[in-house]
């Protein structure tokens, strides 16, 4: 890519990142170009759907949570691993409003411009748990879809206000749930 334009990438990234934050994932293309002060055609070719500006903006996030979760499993208990990363997903994940229904959809659509980020996503957040399985810490009747779908759904909770006050609570219940003792005082038992 020409200097030039990975400068205009780089601005249109700068600006989208902000305006996504404050208005959401459904925020207008048109707004972004208009406040980028490049006309909508600009944007469009350098990112021909609201998904590829999506993944431009979120691909180190991506990265970081990938490379987070393996230093997690080198450097933490399995089960303090899985909980502190799945913080931090959902964490990453409510500070875009509406982020989590495009990656929730991407999952499922090779076509989309986030799916190979997602997929690796999930894949990293697959490993934490079946660490966690194999050390008896979580329940064996999930797996790295249930968890993928659990972020998505605390990160939803955290999106919506009049939920948000209790979204740190409902972390810990939903947690609590998916992690197993053996002496049965957290979570539900393994079936």
């Amino acid at each position: 890519m020409r200097a030039d334009a990975q400068r205009n990438r780089d601005h249109l990234l700068a600006v989208a990142g902000p305006v996504i934050a404050e208005q959401g994932v459904d925020v207008s293309m048109r707004d972004i170009a208009r406040r980028a002060d490049v006309g909508l055609a600009t944007l469009l070719r350098h990112f021909p759907t609201r998904e590829a500006l999506l993944e431009g903006l979120l691909h180190a996030s991506f990265g970081d949570l990938t490379t987070r979760a393996g230093e997690f499993e080198t450097a933490h208990a399995a089960e303090d691993a899985l909980v502190s990363w799945v913080r931090d997903c959902v964490a990453w994940t409510t500070e875009y409003r509406g982020v989590t229904v495009l990656m929730a959809a991407a999952i499922e659509d090779p076509e989309s411009a986030l799916h190979a980020s997602c997929v690796t996503l999930r894949a990293a957040g697959a490993r934490l748990l079946a660490r966690a399985q194999a050390a008896g810490a979580a329940r064996d009747d999930i797996d790295g879809d249930d968890l993928f779908a659990l972020i998505a759904m605390l990160a939803w909770v955290g999106d919506q206000p009049a939920l948000a006050p209790r979204a740190d609570h409902l972390f810990d219940l939903v947690t609590g749930a998916v992690l197993a003792r053996a002496d049965g005082d957290r979570g539900a038992r393994t079936r």
